[in-house]
């Protein structure tokens, strides 16, 4: 399977200009699934909610799901792309799941990072993975890598391959997805923005360095933290479904659940 991610700088507050970005540096790229930053059209760093609110979109309405469709359907591969989500009155950092038939699935942010929680509601849709030629894909967003709960209720979940849009501006969260990729035996595509938001609430540097990870917590692929950049690379999902860590001991399996019961 061919995946891989695109790391740029969104300019803020110009979603059609950020689409036609996004199609001009995707169009004729080979690959199955290609994953983009956290709130990929928008930017990111609001005012407040109201200036999100003009923002944001309805997924049943939005020029930005149709353009990726055609996009998708061009070029038959699926992007997993961030989105602000307007649906009946709640504002969702979410992201979607498009491919050359339209949108497949959507997942709104669970974990609420900083001023986030100002203006977003808390995501409420439940982890699940989706099937895409034959790999099971499951969906984070950039400030759930810090619950490991996270991505491992994913790979419970049978997914080979844990595609997370982002906007990291801490200094050590691409460290945590080797972690979250080895513990789960799973593929993780981190995909990080670039550049510098100076807005009226201050300023935010984004750290690039976008990724793709191993199941054995091995770097495939990267960038640097201010470069923008297309990355696709084959994996191989079988390296994913094999959990034995030796010969006697498997990821899942050795699970004690019984004595877990403080997690939940």
């Amino acid at each position: 399977m061919r995946v891989g991610y695109y790391q740029y700088h969104p300019e803020f507050g110009a979603p059609k200009r950020n689409l036609e970005k996004v199609i001009d540096s995707l169009d004729g790229v080979d690959a199955d699934i290609i994953v983009l930053p956290e709130l990929a059209f928008t930017g990111y760093f609001f005012e407040d909610r109201d200036e999100l609110h003009e923002l944001a979109e309805d997924v049943s309405e939005s020029i930005i799901v149709e353009g990726l469709t055609r996009l998708c359907k061009n070029n038959k591969y699926y992007l997993v792309v961030g989105f602000a989500e307007l649906c009946k009155g709640r504002l969702y950092n979410t992201a979607l799941l498009i491919g050359p038939s339209g949108l497949l699935h959507l997942y709104r942010k669970l974990h609420l990072f900083n001023t986030e929680k100002e203006y977003f509601n808390p995501g409420d849709t439940p982890l699940k993975t989706i099937e895409i030629r034959g790999a099971k894909i499951g969906v984070m967003i950039c400030f759930d890598w810090v619950f490991p709960e996270v991505a491992r209720s994913l790979a419970l979940l049978g997914a080979d391959l844990i595609c997370h849009p982002s906007n990291l501006v801490l200094t050590y969260c691409q460290k945590a997805m080797f972690t979250r990729s080895l513990e789960n035996s799973v593929y993780s595509i981190t995909a990080n923005r670039t550049g510098k938001e100076i807005r009226p609430r201050g300023e935010l540097l984004f750290t690039g360095q976008s990724q793709i990870v191993g199941p054995k917590g091995e770097l495939i692929a990267n960038s640097n933290s201010d470069e923008e950049a297309v990355a696709i690379f084959d994996i191989d999902l079988s390296d994913a479904r094999n959990k034995f860590i030796t010969e006697n001991n498997n990821l899942f399996t050795d699970r004690r659940p019984e004595f877990y019961a403080p997690m939940v």
